[in-house]
């Protein structure tokens, strides 16, 4: 019955959540090796991002359920006043820029070029860009009524 009524974007979204839930916690920075200046937060070695970002760990988590939420709504059958997975998607793309924002524009640690990026990071771009996928192909399957100009 749970198959019926789940499509394969809502899945795509969900294990982009999970994805990306599971990344906040693995390693995502590195402050290379060789260079005994590089250091994250005075730290140096791994880290995540949990680890490093005070804010953004929490923004991630919340992202990380959107998808799941999503899943729960279309299991009630709840009805909503705009698409199902519409806020999905949003959210998904907002976690992708965020990420896109501490990996690649300002990288955390000092000197940012000598930080590398690690697997933890991937996988929660890779999630978030699933929560995102999954939930724009989501809204596309609900077909929105028009009305006319002046009607509530």
């Amino acid at each position: 019955m749970v198959k019926q009524k789940l499509s394969r974007s809502e899945v795509v979204a969900a294990l982009g959540g999970v994805l990306l839930a599971i990344s906040v916690f693995v390693k995502a920075f590195e402050a290379r090796p060789e260079n005994p200046n590089a250091n994250i937060d005075g730290m140096r070695g791994t880290l995540s991002i949990w680890q490093v970002n005070d804010i953004a760990r929490y923004l991630f988590l919340l992202a990380a359920i959107a998808p799941i939420v999503l899943v729960y709504i279309v299991l009630r059958d709840h009805q909503l006043s705009w698409p199902r997975g519409e806020l999905t998607a949003i959210i998904g793309m907002t976690a992708a820029t965020l990420l896109f924002y501490i990996g690649i524009v300002d990288r955390p640690g000092e000197p940012s070029g000598q930080i590398e990026l690690e697997i933890g990071w991937y996988g929660a771009m890779l999630g978030s860009v699933m929560t995102a996928a999954g939930g724009a192909l989501r809204s596309t399957e609900t077909v929105r009524t028009r009305k006319p100009p002046g009607i509530p």
